[in-house]
């Protein structure tokens, strides 16, 4: 191990693909920065779509050369983070004997992605290995504990952040001419659907519910192995309403065209970014229940809930917040002012500083 007079942070994530975890730990890499930490942030592989400016180890995320080299990077670091996935194996593996703790960060729903006895063995032997791991929130760490069996002593609660100075309420000027640059009628209530092309992110019922609300139209944004069967669903059920743009550079311009975020996750999320980015925007979500989402999108308070898989009340809860555009005010106004005071990047910033300093005490010299 280093010198504690200037600790090193590494973090680890799968690939350089812009999605949840991997985009976090960029935000969490520029925060720490900025506060005067050493960083450095490195990817196991390239991404299939890309769009992260990160330092690659290898080309395949387990493969020897790969693991070699991340074994190299952890004995020049005092504390290593990994960000979920395959990188809990690598950082389990290429941590042993080296004396340098790693910190799991846990974001997704466990049920769901470890629902046989051999993944969660799997699983249970890389958490164990952890010096800490890190929840998104209260349920998931029990759910840590009680699925896998780590000690509650090694478990720490950090809710997913993001960078607040990107996001802005739109006005209706910069509403309209949003829409336009994605080839959207600038004066249709629009739906923005922004993140993986996946089938548990139940986009495909999110499409169903716009072909249902012929005054609305929809922007989809993101990419994944769904995108053509759901470019297919669209244009039966909502000819010429639905555009798709592939994976986009700046999130905040598909929010300035949103009157409403939908995510009707069917699981598999734990607290997605997505909803916390929308708040920021001003903008009222409709979601499902599934793990930390509720602690986001609060029912009637800061967007709407409906059952997983429930299409008609999709529908419901999307055609309200259209008709109404001052209940659909109320609802942004809330929820910006909710996620700027609990989900802002600068305080999960602090917060695993102080999980992080558990393991590496000079951390909290640093300024």
């Amino acid at each position: 191990m280093l010198s504690q007079m200037n600790p090193r942070i590494l973090q680890v994530v799968t690939d350089t693909d812009r999605r949840g975890a991997q985009v976090f730990a960029t935000d969490l890499h520029e925060a720490l920065v900025a506060l005067g930490h050493d960083v450095r942030t490195v990817a196991l592989a390239p991404g299939v779509v890309g769009g992260l400016e990160v330092p690659v180890l290898g080309l395949k995320r387990m493969s020897g050369g790969t693991l070699g080299a991340l074994r190299a990077e952890v004995k020049s670091a005092d504390v290593v983070v990994a960000h979920g996935s395959t990188t809990l194996p690598a950082c389990a593996l290429t941590t042993v004997f080296t004396g340098v703790p790693f910190v799991y960060r846990q974001i997704s729903d466990s049920r769901f992605w470890a629902p046989t006895r051999l993944r969660r063995l799997r699983v249970r032997a890389g958490m164990l290995r952890a010096a800490r791991i890190v929840a998104l929130w209260r349920g998931s760490a029990l759910t840590v504990c009680e699925l896998f069996g780590v000690p509650e002593s090694k478990v720490r609660v950090v809710p997913n952040g993001v960078p607040t100075e990107p996001f802005h309420v739109a006005n209706r000027a910069a509403r309209a001419s949003a829409r336009a640059r994605f080839g959207l009628r600038p004066d249709r209530a629009t739906v923005l659907s922004l993140g993986a092309l996946a089938p548990e992110k139940g986009v495909d019922l999110a499409v169903r519910a716009v072909g249902d609300l012929p005054d609305a139209q929809m922007l989809v944004v993101g990419d994944g192995p769904e995108r053509n069967a759901l470019a297919e669903l669209a244009d039966r059920v909502a000819p010429e309403r639905i555009a798709f743009t592939g994976s986009i550079d700046v999130p905040a311009d598909a929010y300035a065209a949103a009157d409403v975020v939908v995510l009707p996750s069917r699981g598999g999320d734990s607290m997605p970014a997505v909803l916390i980015e929308a708040g920021l925007c001003g903008l009222p979500a409709v979601s499902t229940p599934v793990e930390g989402i509720p602690e986001i999108v609060v029912e009637g308070v800061t967007g709407r809930l409906v059952p997983i898989g429930g299409l008609d009340e999709l529908t419901a809860a999307l055609g309200a917040l259209l008709a109404d555009a001052d209940a659909a005010s109320r609802l942004g106004a809330s929820a910006r002012r909710h996620c700027m005071e609990q989900f802002s990047i600068e305080a999960v910033a602090g917060q695993w500083l102080e999980v992080l300093a558990e393991l590496v005490p000079a951390l909290r010299e640093v300024h």
